[in-house]
């Protein structure tokens, strides 16, 4: 049995990939979660890795939850409404808050269905980048259910209540240039070229100093929520730090040299 979720380390990129094409990659399996949450583990461990991207194998992004593991009330959709509860805590929102909670900046390469669940997954992201063949939707009324998965927090601090709402109430799916028009993607490339243009994307994060680009990541994270004082100590905080790093004196210098700056993270 293939490994749902896969790691590939591409230098100071770390690919994570929905591992099951063969049915668009849902996700709520027994132990989801937990691969989710160690192999984001082991990407925050790794101080080479500078940024992750996230896609999915085959034709779809994830279709989202696993329907037939609905149906047949298995994995995280299993037992009595406590437990069921305890399935979304302990399995299904590990692998959100792992994504979410992720230091290195994300960007999602979405290749086709983003769909319920799998475009929460998606919004997890610090960035979206779409195919052409990419499509959106939270249909979780189709079936009776609400989002489950933090996505009624997050979706509309991306693209806005009214749109928010207009998707989550009408079950719509939207096309990748709908989406980026509402916001949701902040690019929109041929589908044959997606993961060169997210790796190039990439590329130019990794090419940022380590140290200075996580904390930046945490800077807007906190600033979607907390008061503007309170961003403004944090940000003199961080700030102090990032004085007295080495990377801050090779960016210096290389302005002043008129070269490139090598960021080492120190």
């Amino acid at each position: 049995m293939s490994e749902p979720v896969l790691l590939e380390k591409r230098g100071p990129i770390a690919v994570l990939t929905i591992n099951r094409p063969e049915t668009m990659n849902p996700l709520g399996q027994d132990g989801d979660g937990a691969y989710f949450q160690r192999l984001c583990g082991e990407i925050e461990a790794d101080p080479a890795i500078r940024v992750t991207v996230l896609t999915g194998a085959g034709k779809a992004f994830s279709a989202g939850g696993d329907v037939k593991a609905m149906k047949e009330k298995s994995g995280a959709f299993g037992g009595s409404p406590n437990a069921v509860r305890n399935g979304y805590r302990r399995n299904i929102h590990l692998i959100v808050k792992s994504l979410y909670n992720l230091e290195t900046p994300l960007i999602a390469a979405v290749n086709g269905a983003a769909i319920g669940l799998g475009c929460d997954v998606a919004c997890m992201a610090d960035v979206r980048i779409a195919s052409d063949r990419a499509k959106f939707g939270v249909t979780f009324l189709k079936l009776g259910l609400i989002p489950g998965d933090g996505g009624a927090w997050l979706l509309p601090r991306i693209i806005g209540q009214s749109r928010a709402a207009q998707l989550l109430f009408t079950g719509d799916v939207i096309d990748a240039r709908t989406a980026a028009d509402w916001g949701l993607v902040s690019q929109v490339v041929p589908g044959d070229s997606l993961m060169d243009e997210t790796l190039a994307l990439a590329e130019r994060m990794a090419g940022q100093p380590p140290q200075a680009l996580r904390l930046a990541k945490t800077l807007m994270r906190h600033g979607a929520s907390a008061g503007y004082d309170t961003i403004m100590e944090m940000s003199a905080a961080g700030q102090a730090l990032m004085h007295f790093t080495e990377d801050h004196m090779e960016g210096v210098d290389a302005i002043l040299e008129k070269r490139v700056p090598d960021f080492k993270g120190q």
